[in-house]
């Protein structure tokens, strides 16, 4: 049945918008036709509005712009599914139209789309206050109940989406977990691969930390409290553990800081792996006060869990997959023996600098040097003493260049450093330390190694080929000149 109808200027109002521009604006417009108007900047701000207001709030009014679609769903959503049927109204940017249907799902929701007059605003809202909203108050128990579990499972199955970036889902999947009636908090633990339990995420009551709460965030199958919180035991004994009474844990210091946070009742779900044995993990809900599930609701909480396995199981999918692709990264452009850039990466990279340098206007130069008389170190000493050579020499140039600079192996006992606002000045002195470094450097199973040196300044319409060809230049007539020396390359 329609809502009973209320003399203008007695309703209690609630209009939302982070921007205080905004809240000015629509409190000036149509604050006259509510009897209390609150204001608040966002989701959070308006679920506090409505826990402590001491009457019904007849309307609320979210205002979606300057929201962002990606950030800000799960907090509303949960706003609008906490007003439990009352009138929510939604004045959308024609832009964000697609947040129609999403926060529709969440409650009974009419909307406007913006911009309006203020004449045009202020008639629509004077409408809204003066029909209220239908059907809603007519809804059975077991309707009600099948409403805010549908909600749930569409705020889970967004909050999931295709499992990408593991932790910032598992924050989306517990504030859409808040959004069911009662639920103050929630969090989802999962089992790490060396197989202890992690603290993933919570959200909700701010005040309320599990990992203070409960001593640590990690390890947390090791916890005194393993058989007491139901998060935990849920994950430990795979079983659905539930206290509706805080005291029932058996721990008065746990009991006491629930109660202090308002909490009157625990939940904790485990999240099936992919067959028998121990489960990914747990959500745990924390309810502000003791209520009955029916068999309905615990079948759809089973169904919320599956969906997280489902999550937990695609976001584990991606997160090897990125590993995956950054080994294989790793392994197409450095160096497998020093751990410096390959030569192709190199070559691309000197394409890269040459690029800036003449976009800014900046030197740049390049400085090729090898491993004196290399090829005897092989054959008097052998390979595995060739090969330690070889890292150490890297290990000391890496420690001598810049952080802007990038050393590449360029072949066997070849190496370049790419030098990004090096004169060829700076570069001979450069050079030189990395000659005198590599002189007293004590070589594994050698005496002593030398290395040559070329420096070449880029010239201002030199390509890549040409600059590397006078560094070899410049290298060659250092070996020439008695080796262990620094040449110049000339323009």
């Amino acid at each position: 049945m329609p809502q009973q109808a209320q003399p203008p200027g007695t309703h209690a109002g609630l209009f939302v918008n982070p921007a205080a521009a905004r809240r000015a604006e629509f409190e000036a417009v149509c604050g006259a036709q509510f009897g209390s108007l609150r204001l608040a900047d966002g989701a959070d701000a308006a679920l506090e509005v409505l826990r402590k207001a001491q009457g019904p709030i007849d309307l609320l009014v979210i205002d979606l712009d300057r929201f962002d679609p990606e950030l800000d769903h799960a907090g509303l959503a949960a706003l609008v599914a906490a007003r439990a049927g009352a009138p929510t109204f939604v004045l959308c940017p024609f832009a964000n139209a697609r947040w129609l249907a999403a926060l529709m799902a969440c409650g009974p929701v009419e909307y406007a789309i913006a911009p309006l007059p203020d004449d045009a605003l202020r008639e629509t809202i004077a409408a809204r206050l003066r029909a209220g909203f239908t059907a809603v108050a007519s809804l059975t128990p077991r309707e009600r109940e099948q409403q805010d579990l549908q909600v749930l499972r569409a705020q889970v199955r967004e909050a999931i989406g295709d499992g990408e970036e593991f932790d910032a889902m598992a924050g989306r999947l517990c504030r859409a977990l808040c959004g069911w009636p009662g639920v103050a908090h929630a969090a989802l633990f999962h089992l790490q691969p060396g197989g202890d339990l992690r603290l993933q995420a919570q959200a909700g009551e701010r005040g309320l930390n599990l990992a203070r709460l409960l001593g640590r965030g990690e390890r947390l199958l090791q916890s005194p409290l393993r058989h007491a919180f139901p998060g935990l035991l849920a994950a430990a004994a795979n079983t659905v553990a539930l206290f509706d009474a805080p005291e029932k844990s058996g721990e008065p210091l746990l009991a006491e800081a629930l109660r202090e946070h308002g909490i009157g009742m625990v939940l904790g779900l485990p999240i099936p792996s992919d067959g028998p044995g121990t489960p990914r993990g747990s959500l745990c809900l924390s309810f502000r006060a003791a209520r009955s599930f029916s068999r309905l609701e615990l079948d759809g909480l089973a169904e919320v869990a599956d969906l997280a396995a489902g999550g937990l199981r695609m976001a584990e999918l991606n997160r090897e997959s990125e590993e995956m692709l950054a080994r294989v990264t790793q392994l197409s452009t450095v160096d497998a023996l020093t751990s410096v850039a390959n030569r192709r990466h190199g070559e691309a990279l000197l394409e890269t600098e040459i690029k800036r340098a003449r976009r800014y206007s900046v030197p740049l130069a390049l400085i090729a040097f090898d491993i004196d008389r290399f090829r005897m170190v092989n054959d008097r000493y052998g390979h595995p003493v060739g090969d330690m050579v070889l890292r150490t020499v890297a290990e000391v140039a890496q420690k001598l260049v810049r952080a802007s600079d990038v050393l590449v192996r360029s072949g066997g006992e070849e190496f370049q450093v790419i030098a990004p606002h090096t004169s060829a000045i700076d570069g001979l002195k450069m050079a030189e330390k990395l000659r005198t470094a590599i002189e007293a450097t004590g070589m594994p199973g050698v005496d002593q190694v030398t290395i040559s040196l070329g420096v070449a300044q880029l010239g201002e319409q030199e390509s890549a080929d040409s600059l590397t060809v006078r560094a070899n230049a410049a290298l060659a007539r250092a070996k020439r000149a008695g080796r262990n020396c620094v040449e110049l390359a000339m323009l």
